[in-house]
């Protein structure tokens, strides 16, 4: 039996009927770019997400962007984030002219650890950029502690987090705007590119429209520099139809993970994903840890399991970013999760048979 990572036609087929009428309903309005149906899906979303406004862009990484342009970040201002995440965090915050700074991820989230915050803080800091790593989300609440004791944002970058959960809110409801990615193979994902971000704050809501759509408070009127980054109409079509089941979705990888984690529970040389109490992980990513990792995946691969590397390289020690001055060691925990981290197949429609495959071959890979 061979085991893909991911199954779109499988995602897709129970929908496929629901979804071909929504695409004809934006062909025969003609509403292409923004539009009636970006709207209608970012009411559905902000009301998902629990917060009163929704903003529906071009990709995560606009979203990122946007938000923290809006919040008037920019050259000569620090952003502090996370080493282990993926390269769109960072960007967003150079786009901006702005300098990242790095804390290291806790090892039994892999997200911010916030016990290292205090020390990156520098008279130019202006935000924090929490990751919600792999669908769990970040302890949020000593992070907005430390962020109104120092006058700073929080930006959540949820665009692995769609409906993860940090004491009953909502992921991207908590700071002051939450970030998400609608790329395919995300838990929610858009047929190509889409992003939103979330935000309770309505004058933020009203500058990240404008910047969105070049800048123009109404057409031909522009009121600062902006960017191209409406959504397609399209996309807020298919969006809003597998959004409504995005909650079940989410459930089915959960019970995947919990038969994951009981079929690994003997295994000791493997390190499953914790889900810390108080948090709903919704597992975009079920990455475990092994030693000699590239080896076992490309044993796993042999066998017909498919499998994937998020992510080998931190940010810190990328060569985009080597004008930082960072080296190996810097960031142990983000370094040594690297070496180790393998995505294991995680998507809805997986069976208990294909599940407990993975684990078998994987136990024969790691001997």
């Amino acid at each position: 039996m061979q085991v893909p990572f991911l199954d779109l036609k499988a995602h897709h087929a129970a929908l496929r009927g629901e979804i071909d009428s929504a695409i004809r309903d934006v062909i025969d309005s003609g509403a292409f770019a923004g539009g009636p149906f970006v709207e209608r899906f970012e009411e559905d979303f902000a009301k998902f997400c629990g917060a009163p406004y929704s903003v529906g862009v071009g990709n995560g990484t606009d979203a990122l962007w946007f938000a923290l342009l809006a919040l008037g970040i920019g050259p000569e201002d620090e952003v502090i984030t996370v080493p282990m995440t993926f390269m769109a965090t960072t960007e967003a915050i150079s786009f901006c002219g702005a300098k990242p700074v790095f804390v290291d991820i806790d090892e039994e989230t892999y997200t911010m650890n916030p016990a290292l915050l205090e020390k990156a803080i520098t008279p130019r800091t202006k935000a924090i950029i929490p990751v919600h790593m792999y669908g769990q989300t970040a302890d949020m609440d000593p992070i907005l502690t430390i962020a109104k004791q120092h006058n700073l944002y929080v930006v959540e970058d949820a665009c692995q987090a769609h409906g993860a959960e940090y004491k009953g809110r909502k992921a991207g409801s908590i700071g002051h705007a939450g970030c998400f990615s609608f790329y395919p193979g995300k838990n929610l994902g858009a047929f190509g590119e889409a992003g939103a971000i979330v935000t309770s704050d309505e004058q933020l809501k009203r500058k990240m429209q404008v910047l969105r759509d070049h800048g123009q408070e109404k057409k031909y009127h522009h009121s600062m520099i902006g960017w191209n980054g409406r959504m397609d109409g399209i996309q807020g079509a298919v969006l809003r139809v597998k959004l409504k089941r995005l909650a079940d979705a989410n459930n089915a990888r959960r019970t995947h993970a919990r038969l994951y984690d009981e079929l690994l529970a003997p295994v000791k040389q493997v390190i499953a994903p914790n889900e810390v109490k108080d948090r709903q992980h919704v597992y975009h990513i079920y990455a475990v840890r092994v030693q000699n990792r590239d080896l076992v995946l490309k044993r796993l691969s042999e066998r017909g399991i498919g499998c994937g590397i998020h992510y080998p390289i931190p940010v810190h020690l990328q060569a985009a970013y080597e004008f930082l001055g960072h080296r190996v060691g810097d960031f142990p925990v983000s370094e040594r999760c690297g070496r180790e981290f393998l995505s294991l197949p995680m998507f809805p429609e997986l069976t208990h048979a294909q599940v407990e495959r993975v684990i078998q071959e994987l136990c024969e890979a790691i001997k």
